[in-house]
């Protein structure tokens, strides 16, 4: 376990008996005793971190987004797969049993073709309730909610319906707030397959109505929402076939999940055994850093469409 403060390093390493504590990052990247590592920091500061691991040879299972600049996330995937080193991100909403029960209603076509999609996902975070100046609210840092909130959106969205061709986005903060970070996100997406999409996400959203995705095909219209204050624990899909009067719940087994207090618990874990697999056996899965790579590019082409007031066309 590594902290810059020794003691929150010991605290957080007493609960497992074989870890170490360290308040140095080198210490561990440089470790010939370490095999892999997991890089829980900020997106500025992950970077260096995740390159110093590559190079020494460690795999490496890293955070969403993998960096501030798309330059970046680009040299930490050619580093990663030129050593040939397991790496994976921690994009988390994929693990969750009602998104993949909603990826397979659609895989399934059982509302026909998609035609759109809308993503309103509307909360209010520890940060901008309190008004903390920390990296998340610091858009140098790789903090706001277009890179910490959007970021997923953008991951899954293509994890359901595939790539995103063009897109248009705006973003905006609290009025007279002198933090540089997004607290709102706008944006209207272009899918390869014809599908059109609009999102909006906003983490200044007081008693907002939490996480609601709504696909509408040409057979019918499929919800994916939760309107609790956990992110991943909750979620509850809803399915309406031609000529159905009404939305009808789905059943989804969520009984594994119930024992975690944090909802993101079970689908990290989940991840972090496919990582350790992979370690292990040589055997590559996803979500990668050529995903997280992607999904820095749609966050560029996000920002770069904010700063012009253009449509862009990020490359597929």
């Amino acid at each position: 376990m590594v902290a810059r403060d020794r003691n929150r390093a010991e605290e957080a390493a007493s609960g497992i008996s074989s870890a170490r504590a360290f308040t140095s990052w080198r210490l561990v990247t440089e470790s010939k005793f370490v095999d892999a590592i997991v890089v829980a920091t900020p997106p500025e500061t992950q970077v260096q971190i995740v390159l110093s691991a590559l190079e020494e040879g460690k795999a490496v299972f890293a955070e969403k987004p993998m960096a501030v600049t798309l330059a970046e996330a680009q040299d930490m995937t050619n580093r990663a797969f030129s050593c040939g080193r397991p790496n994976m991100v921690d994009f988390n909403f994929t693990e969750v049993n009602a998104w993949k029960r909603t990826r397979q209603i659609l895989m399934e076509r059982q509302i026909g073709e998609v035609r759109h999609v809308t993503v309103h996902w509307q909360v209010e975070s520890y940060v901008n309730r309190l008004k903390v100046s920390n990296w998340k609210s610091s858009s140098a840092e790789g903090g706001g909610t277009l890179f910490n909130f959007v970021s997923h959106c953008l991951h899954y969205l293509e994890w359901l319906l595939g790539p995103i061709s063009g897109l248009s986005s705006r973003l905006s903060r609290m009025p007279y707030d002198q933090r540089t970070a997004d607290t709102t996100v706008a944006m209207a997406l272009a899918f390869q397959s014809g599908t059109a999409g609009a999102l909006s996400v906003s983490t200044a959203a007081y008693l907002g109505s939490g996480h609601r995705v709504e696909f509408y095909g040409e057979e019918g219209a499929l919800i994916l929402e939760n309107a609790t204050l956990d992110y991943m624990k909750g979620f509850r899909v809803l399915l309406a076939r031609k000529p159905d009067a009404c939305l009808k719940p789905v059943a989804v087994n969520d009984r594994d999940a119930a024992p975690y207090l944090d909802g993101r618990t079970l689908p990290a874990s989940r991840l972090a055994h496919r990582f350790l697999d992979w370690v292990e056996s040589g055997v590559p899965s996803s979500p990668d850093f050529r995903d997280g790579l992607r999904v820095q590019k749609l966050l560029d082409a996000a920002l770069r469409s904010h700063e012009s007031g253009r449509w862009i066309e990020p490359v597929i």
